[in-house]
């Protein structure tokens, strides 16, 4: 026997026995059909099956980077072969990856890493994919993709709680759901011994005495806040739409390789608790900043504001209470948005002038957020949108081509995207996209067009596959990465483009009129120092062969 650590993923199909159960032989008929999805894209992956049994799949893969790529792109995959079928009818499965010591024997595979991925398949939710935290902190750098923390989760026949997190999966329109958490396990609680359990529970009950009596003789009056979605039937005198903006903004997201994303993203600043200040809300237009600069700062309680990724905003005042105007913003809110099919949810922004919104600001890129450049700009065209697929293009040539001025597009490193027409001026239409784009991506997105041009290089010899950064590159030797962003900081007009050779030495060719220029002078640069260059980067893109 030969002991290894491995990456090991386990999948089987959620609901399989009653699918069996109504239509045996067309859920065996299309189980093997998802079947050949599912180990195409495992080999394509490098994953090796090593055992299968019915419905359940178990692998091994010798990253845990490509594990969950593989995983994402199965159950995209998967997900676009079920919208053929009606809800009760999809056959969807649940992915768990963990990171793990194994034992090889006679092809298959023993040991914990695979009862932990079992487990974590288990948690997983229909359609979704569960990682332990070494899978996390594999992939977290290197992979577009978003998790949610779920904490450390007792699972069966494994003595110590799992810490887990779940991966944001994208929905058919191109936002990605929020993986609903489990409850963790709480610090101290795995392993607590028996007799704690009645003294525990003495305790906790005269506890409970002791407040109650406390708060009967003293005549305290309690009240709960419990956010909701609801609308509250209280009267609304100070509640004000306010202008809308000429053309909400429209966000799509395309799926790239091996990315994935998630909203909403992870606070970068101004957590919740900060005093109220309507320059600093996201996403909504200048006319409705302005708006509750004057009307709802000023506003008496109880008060409340909404907000959605598309813009949208709801605000009531001089409710009977906090919870009614917490209800009756997020319905405001969210009937507007209703209004439109944005299937972005309101979020409750500030209860009075507070700050409660608890994704903090969306991270921006520095400024300038638009640099204009004659040598690289030219005619915008949905078909030569970077790393966008066929229907994000389409809603491009419906929506962003027609559009009025002023209009701009935010390209963020996972494909997604977010564009809006009809807007007052370009700093609010970038301004607006960026943090949209941004909240969507988790990192700063880039402007990549502006009314009817792109504004910065699209490469058409090579395919683009992200952003580049070669701070991050992990293809350059190191002692040159920062000297080779430093260069490329200073290269502001013009193409650029990076390449590289078989022992890590980059060439770089900068500020040349044309993107043959650039990428011609950075072959001949790499090749002086290195063999066997191509070329890794082509403006602010980094690509890979057609």
């Amino acid at each position: 026997m030969k002991r290894k650590i491995a990456a090991i993923f386990a999948a089987d199909i959620a609901g399989y026995s009653r699918l069996v159960a109504e239509d045996e032989e067309e859920t065996l008929r299309r189980l093997a059909s998802y079947r050949q999805v599912t180990d195409d894209f495992i080999a394509k992956c490098g994953g090796r099956i090593f055992n299968t049994a019915g419905d359940a799949v178990l692998a091994e893969f010798p990253s845990a980077v490509e594990a969950v790529r593989c995983a994402i792109d199965i159950q995209e995959s998967l997900r676009t072969r079920n919208m053929a079928y009606p809800p009760s009818r999809q056959m969807a499965f649940r992915i768990g990856i963990t990171i793990g010591d194994v034992v090889e024997r006679d092809g298959d595979l023993l040991g914990d890493g695979v009862n932990i991925a079992a487990r974590l398949e288990g948690l997983a939710e229909v359609g979704g994919i569960c990682v332990s935290r070494a899978v996390h902190e594999q992939v977290a750098n290197k992979l577009s993709v978003q998790f949610a923390d779920i904490g450390a989760q007792e699972v069966k026949n494994i003595p110590t709680p799992v810490h887990a997190y779940m991966i944001a999966m994208r929905r058919e329109d191109g936002t990605y759901a929020t993986p609903q958490l489990k409850k963790p396990v709480k610090p101290g609680s795995a392993g607590a011994p028996a007799w704690m359990w009645p003294v525990s529970a003495t305790l906790v009950l005269l506890a409970a005495i002791g407040v109650g009596g406390f708060l009967y003789y003293t005549k305290l009056e309690t009240s709960v806040t419990q956010p909701t979605m609801v609308a509250s039937n209280a009267a609304t005198p100070a509640a004000s739409p306010g202008p809308m903006p000429p053309s909400a903004p429209s966000a799509t997201s395309s799926p790239a390789p091996a990315s994935a994303t998630a909203a909403p993203a992870p606070p970068t600043s101004a957590p919740p608790n900060e005093r109220f200040a309507a320059d600093s809300i996201p996403f909504i237009s200048d006319r409705n900043r302005v708006l509750l600069a004057n009307e709802y700062v000023r506003a008496g309680d109880a008060k409340a504001l909404a907000i959605n990724l598309n813009g949208f905003i709801g605000w009531v005042a001089g409710q009977a209470n906090k919870d009614a105007a917490k209800a009756a913003a997020l319905d405001q809110c969210q009937k507007r948005a209703d209004n439109v099919g944005t299937p972005r949810r309101c979020e409750l922004y500030a209860v009075g002038n507070t700050v409660v919104y608890v994704h903090g600001r969306p991270p921006l890129p520095p400024l300038p957020w638009v640099k204009r450049d004659s040598l690289v700009e030219k005619p915008f065209a949905s078909k030569d949108m970077p790393m966008v697929h066929e229907p994000g293009r389409n809603r491009l040539d419906s929506l962003f081509t027609p559009g009025r001025k002023t209009k701009t597009i935010a390209l963020g490193p996972g494909a997604q995207f977010f564009f809006n027409s009809g807007m007052d001026t370009l700093e609010e239409s970038t301004r607006r996209n960026l943090q949209a784009c941004g909240a969507l991506a988790g990192v700063p997105c880039m402007i990549v067009a502006v009314d009817d041009v792109f504004v910065v290089p699209i490469p058409t010899t090579s395919r683009v596959t992200g952003f580049f950064k070669a701070a991050d590159s992990s293809v350059i030797t190191p002692n040159e990465r920062s000297d080779i962003a430093h260069r490329l900081a200073e290269a502001t007009t013009g193409w650029n483009a990076v390449a590289v050779g078989t022992q890590g030495r980059p060439g770089l060719g900068l500020k040349a009129a044309s993107e043959a220029a650039a990428v011609n002078a950075a072959l001949g640069d790499c090749a002086r120092r290195d063999s066997d260059c191509h070329v890794i980067a082509i403006g602010p893109f980094a690509v890979s062969p057609n």
